[in-house]
């Protein structure tokens, strides 16, 4: 009994060697109980893993998936996961015994005592083992710090994937929020073609001004200029999705129509599973349990190590004697190994990942407060756009209305055309402007899927 209590009371004393670690920093954070915005006709289940389904455009489904399977950075970001899960084994490898074998035979021609040449012949074998002992858990810690640094890395490939199919959802929408507006200006440009010729004829009869003819004539040229445009911006926004999908840049097929595609359902979900699911919250998240694991093994470097030490092997002068009866020879020890000064030195690496540690610790509130935040952003952008809708709706019709009117009153001689040009340019507008909302509200929503963390859920 007083043996144990003797190696008890030197276990306590030489635990009491260990680096010193300041405590980490009192949190801040809190979860809210629910969003601030309330989400109209939430859907029915969670969030999707495979949320560009929802959209219903077979063609923005083949074009996430091709860019999940051949995107470069995703690759960079899977073999970065295959590199850290190697580390494991490596830092498992220091708890397991370490053996190795020798053979070196030699053959030397020495001097005698008597100063006669001689030959010999040495042959030997050996082996080597080496074990140590993990009293403290050091070489525990090691493990699970590269088991959690493997992990935020596989969160890290999971953000990477989520970003690229938001990124790729997104584009695909403006692409095809343009092809929309180019079909809007081309068949505006035929209208506004005869609406120039019309004027023009009438002028030539003397029917109305010149004014009224160059008018028109402008608001063709006008309207023809922005063709180009929306081609151009058509053609980068291809070579982009083709980029993001691995392949080199080119032609991108077409789905749905922008008016067929309709925005999925707001899905549930609460604050608290916000950060269950968002893969940068687990990043941060293993990262913090990564710097804690390694804290703990730098500060127990200054406690004492205990390894064992078996050394085994065969010699002999004669080769026959070699193969048939060698000489059997070991060794065995065990090794007490404690470090007794180092100017600080442990003690410096373990403040310096406290630092590190604390750090960490506000990097994961960040994350988790810039969650809340896209959440609410977009949860709050898809109302206001959806009140947006019904007020260009509301504009559509006045201008249609207007325009009417005003095409009545040109034809029966009571306005000059000026006044009509006035109305099919009121009209164009708010036509662009409800494919632009629409094409907005279909990425409002990528982004809402985006901020929910897209199903990417890992164990």
């Amino acid at each position: 009994m007083s043996s144990r209590i003797a190696a008890g009371c030197a276990a306590l004393l030489l635990a009491g060697c260990a680096a010193t670690v300041a405590p980490p920093p009192a949190s801040s954070l809190q979860t809210p109980a629910a969003w601030r915005t309330a989400a109209e006709g939430q859907g029915s289940g969670p969030v999707a893993r495979q949320w560009w389904q929802s959209f219903g455009d077979p063609a923005l489904t083949a074009l996430v998936t091709k860019a999940l399977e051949n995107n470069g950075d995703l690759r960079i970001a899977r073999a970065r996961v295959a590199q850290y899960r190697a580390q494991i084994g490596v830092a498992e490898a220091g708890r397991k015994a370490n053996v190795s074998v020798d053979s070196a035979p030699s053959r030397a021609r020495q001097l005698a005592y008597t100063g006669a040449p001689y030959v010999t012949n040495i042959y030997q074998a050996e082996f080597q083992a080496s074990y140590e002992i993990d009293v403290w858990g050091r070489l525990a810690a090691l493990t699970d710090a590269a088991t959690a640094s493997y992990q935020a890395e596989q969160a890290n490939a999971d953000a990477a994937a989520l970003s690229i199919a938001a990124t790729v959802a997104t584009g695909y929408l403006n692409l095809r929020g343009l092809d929309a507006q180019l079909a809007l200006t081309e068949a505006t440009l035929k209208l506004r073609e005869q609406s120039a010729a019309l004027a023009k004829k009438q002028f030539d009869v003397g029917y109305s001004s010149r004014l009224e003819w160059l008018q028109a004539q402008a608001e063709y040229q006008t309207t023809a200029e922005q063709v180009p445009q929306l081609k151009r911006q058509i053609f980068e926004q291809e070579n982009a999705l083709a980029i993001l999908t691995g392949g080199n840049p080119g032609p991108i097929a077409r789905g749905a129509e922008l008016a067929d595609l309709q925005a999925p359902p707001v899905p549930e979900g609460l604050p608290s599973e916000l950060l269950r699911r968002r893969p940068d919250i687990a990043r941060a998240e293993y990262n913090l349990i990564a710097i804690n694991a390694t804290l703990q093994a730098t500060r127990d470097q200054l406690l004492p190590s205990f390894k064992l030490t078996a050394t085994g092997g065969v010699q002999n002068l004669q080769w026959h004697d070699f193969v048939n009866a060698p000489t059997a020879l070991w060794r065995l020890s065990g090794i007490v190994a404690a470090p007794v000064f180092d100017g600080g030195r442990v003690q410096s690496q373990t403040d310096a990942l406290a630092a590190q540690r604390d750090q960490t610790v506000h990097a994961y509130e960040n994350a988790v407060r810039t969650a809340f935040a896209e959440t609410e952003n977009s949860l709050g952008a898809i109302g206001r756009l959806k009140e947006q809708a019904i007020q260009n709706d509301a504009r559509r019709a006045t201008a249609a209305e207007t325009l009417r009117i005003a095409h009545n009153r040109y034809r029966n001689g009571y306005a000059s055309y000026l006044e009509e040009l006035d109305a099919q340019r009121t009209l164009y507008s708010a036509d662009v402007g409800r494919l632009q909302l629409k094409t907005r509200m279909l990425l409002a929503s990528v982004d809402l899927y985006r901020a929910m963390g897209g199903g990417w859920t890992h164990p």
